[in-house]
């Protein structure tokens, strides 16, 4: 899900470097940057702060980003992810405002349960991508990405004006909180000392408000963008710090960056929204096509459903694959070829692996070319390098679901 300025140029170098090409140092510009409630936090940890999506962010920490990728799938690690536009929805018609939006149904969400959904256009091309949970205390719970943060609201907004116009019972509300994500197979384990609610009862892609250690009104939600086991906690904004560091002092938990947060997710087979899937993308091209609920498939009633449905039948022109190679990293914008030597697609991700210690990517290939074990080329440093179509994830992933 993460997010419009892309981490993959810094990706692509040796992993050892500290990226240069991820955000604008903050020498520029550092005062229009926007903070999160924990950025004194990160400063007083080591974080190397950089310039993304209009805020500032810790790219790392003192350890390697290689360091912190591998502990969060071995431990867990803790991410801010404050920047992220957090939302309710609230009134009578608030499902029926989303779903005038979005591609998922919205309707069949249990109370608080949740689910990855798309905003879409009526040419089909994806706005971005979101999470959206319909709680138990009335109103939808929406994330969606910080690089979009004025057109998604601009979008909420506008759709709200337009239905209150109509007499539509529906209101929107920015919720001014922080956004931590603990992530990694002991994230559970580490977060049950500091709740009185069992965890186990709490699977993938469901939410509950609680106290966590301390802290009341958060919500805690069983999701992440890794592909490990982990939660995503709104916290008031006040409580942000106490947060993060009570859940620092547990030795299973460290700090990790954007770095470690891009690698994982590429890892885990999931879009950087503005590389992987965009507006010039459907959901179908981008291999999100289990995002369209059933209901809406027969409806037809959702953004863009006259370009997206004929293309299930196999009506499309290219889809989004993943790529395995050997060699020189493969980085967003390399070329891809057939074995002939035409040019037939563009990596929009790529980084070298460091669960695989291979090169991963994803791109886009016409669709005879993107069954798994179909070898191709890919231009890096002017080099043409075998590679193969490969499945996502390129990582088992690791969701608690319950048995």
């Amino acid at each position: 899900m993460q997010r419009a300025v892309s981490m993959v140029a810094y990706l692509g170098l040796r992993l050892q470097a500290l990226p240069s090409a991820l955000g604008r140092p903050l020498s520029c510009a550092q005062d229009v940057l926007r903070r999160t409630p924990l950025y004194d936090f990160h400063l007083a940890h080591g974080g190397k702060m950089v310039a993304f999506a209009g805020w500032s962010l810790p790219v790392q920490y003192r350890d390697s980003h290689v360091a912190s990728h591998l502990h969060t799938r071995r431990h867990c690690s803790l991410f801010d992810v404050s920047h992220m536009l957090q939302t309710k929805i609230l009134g009578c018609d608030r499902v029926k405002l989303m779903e005038s939006l979005v591609v998922g149904d919205i309707a069949e969400l249990r109370p608080n349960q949740g689910t990855l959904s798309l905003f879409t256009n009526e040419a089909g091309g994806i706005l971005d991508d979101l999470i959206v949970t319909s709680t138990s205390e009335g109103y939808l719970y929406v994330v969606s990405n910080a690089g979009c943060w004025d057109k998604d609201l601009a979008l909420m907004q506008g759709k709200v004006r337009e239905l209150q116009n109509m007499g539509s019972d529906v209101s929107l509300e920015v919720v001014d909180n922080g956004l931590l994500a603990l992530q990694g197979p002991t994230a559970a384990q580490v977060l049950q000392a500091g709740v009185a609610d069992d965890l186990r009862k709490l699977p993938f892609m469901t939410s509950a408000v609680m106290e966590v250690f301390g802290v009341s009104g958060c919500r805690v939600t069983r999701c992440g963008y890794t592909g490990e086991d982990g939660v995503e906690i709104s916290v008031p904004a006040a409580g942000a710090v106490h947060l993060a560091t009570a859940l620092l002092e547990n030795p299973e938990v460290k700090l990790a960056g954007l770095a470690a947060r891009d690698s994982l997710r590429l890892e885990a087979g999931l879009c950087l929204y503005g590389s992987d899937i965009d507006e010039h993308t459907t959901p179908v091209e981008g291999s999100l096509s289990w995002t369209l609920g059933k209901r809406r498939r027969t409806a037809m009633d959702f953004p863009g459903a006259s370009v997206i449905l004929p293309q299930l039948k196999g009506k499309v022109q290219r889809r989004r694959v993943g790529l395995m190679c050997e060699g020189a990293p493969m980085r967003a914008h390399s070329p891809i070829l057939n074995m002939e030597g035409t040019m037939i697609g563009t990596v929009t991700s790529g980084c070298p692996s460091p669960c695989l210690k291979k090169n991963v990517a994803m791109g886009y290939v016409p669709c005879e070319y993107s069954r798994p074990g179909t070898p191709l080329l890919v231009e890096v440093r002017r080099k043409q390098q075998m590679a193969v179509v490969s499945k996502m994830p390129f990582v088992t992933t690791n969701y608690y679901t319950l048995k």
